[in-house]
């Protein structure tokens, strides 16, 4: 059964719904994911089939779901503009890149946040206790030069060290590198001093001899804040409001799973990722208490202003509600 709060939020896309013409629906919904645990709520959804089981509830039959794993952010948008999926999930500067290019034609819009969780930069240089310690000799590695929510979160964290008008100062340091390339490089000493990593990959570096935290994404931004979220098109949910609005409570009762029930979520996170880590070494990350399965946005508002600031996106939204479809707007997101 879907949740009240869920059908509360749904309610202005279920009258939409109604007002709209008749006309079929997608028979099959296509969803990029990527790995690690910020994407476990999709995982969850996968594994459990939950959007099948709210399309089936809302009369749209036995419908097919796709899972493309496509790790890169720029991938998923260009095959969302390009109509090759349906659903993107990903960091919040991809997505904010998107609405801003986006606004005024094919209008993409956040649905949810799929989880809030902290982002660690862990060294292995014993001079670096603060940013303000790194050196032209570290090497920082981040998934994507500039573009990255973890490069842009170092572009915030020097701003507020350095001044603003400095940003871009630790810029010429960073180096774009995969998770896993990037934990084997800081571990051996291969050239990487610092690495800018996800969960749970900051924490197995954080269990290695002489590696330790020098920021976290929390200080910067303030508190929690969503690390990977969920979007699509207007068009999509105009045309699929009730693909749209199964989606969303599909991801509701995920977030509801996760946190209900650690322990199965662990064995689900194992199973569907392939991940051979022990279930109560993944149980203890799920119990960390920065770790935050919510659909709730937080502190999206502040990533979108500094990236307005700097010039990497052109539109500054007067809201974080200006950035969702209005099935979000009844959450206390910010």
């Amino acid at each position: 059964m879907i949740p009240v709060r869920v059908l509360a939020l749904l309610a202005p896309l279920i009258f939409f719904a109604h007002t709209l013409p008749a006309r079929a629906e997608v028979s099959e919904v296509r969803i990029a994911i990527g790995t690690g645990f910020g994407f476990l709520p999709l995982m969850v959804m996968q594994h459990e089939r939950l959007i099948e089981k709210h399309a089936r509830a809302a009369g749209l039959g036995d419908v097919k779901v796709s899972w493309t794993v496509l790790a890169g952010g720029a991938a998923q948008n260009d095959a969302l503009l390009a109509g090759k999926i349906d659903f993107a999930t990903s960091g919040v500067s991809t997505f904010l890149t998107l609405w801003a290019k986006t606004k005024g034609n094919v209008e993409a819009k956040g649905i949810a946040a799929i989880g809030s969780m902290p982002i660690y930069l862990n060294t292995r240089n014993p001079k670096v206790t603060t940013i303000r310690d790194f050196t032209d000799s570290d090497r920082i590695a981040v998934p994507a030069v500039k573009v990255s929510p973890q490069a842009m979160l170092l572009q915030m964290a020097a701003a507020k060290e350095f001044g603003e008008a400095n940003y871009a100062r630790l810029d010429p340091l960073t180096v774009s590198m995969s998770q896993v390339d990037a934990m084997t490089a800081l571990l051996s000493g291969s050239g990487i001093t610092a690495h800018f990593a996800n969960p749970p990959i900051q924490f197995w570096e954080l269990e290695q001899p002489g590696i330790r935290r020098v920021l976290n994404s929390y200080d910067v931004l303030g508190g929690p804040a969503t690390f990977i979220m969920a979007w699509t098109t207007s068009r999509f949910r105009a045309n699929n409001p009730k693909a749209y609005a199964s989606f969303m409570a599909a991801l509701e009762e995920a977030s509801q799973l996760i946190n209900r029930d650690k322990k199965a979520a662990a064995e689900i996170y194992r199973k569907v990722s392939n991940d051979r880590t022990p279930t109560d070494k993944v149980l203890k990350i799920l119990d960390h208490p920065e770790m935050h399965y919510t659909t709730v946005p937080q502190n999206i508002l502040k990533f979108a202003e500094f990236m307005h600031k700097v010039g990497s996106i052109k539109i500054k939204p007067a809201s974080w509600k200006e950035l969702f479809f209005p099935e979000a707007h009844g959450m206390p997101g910010s």
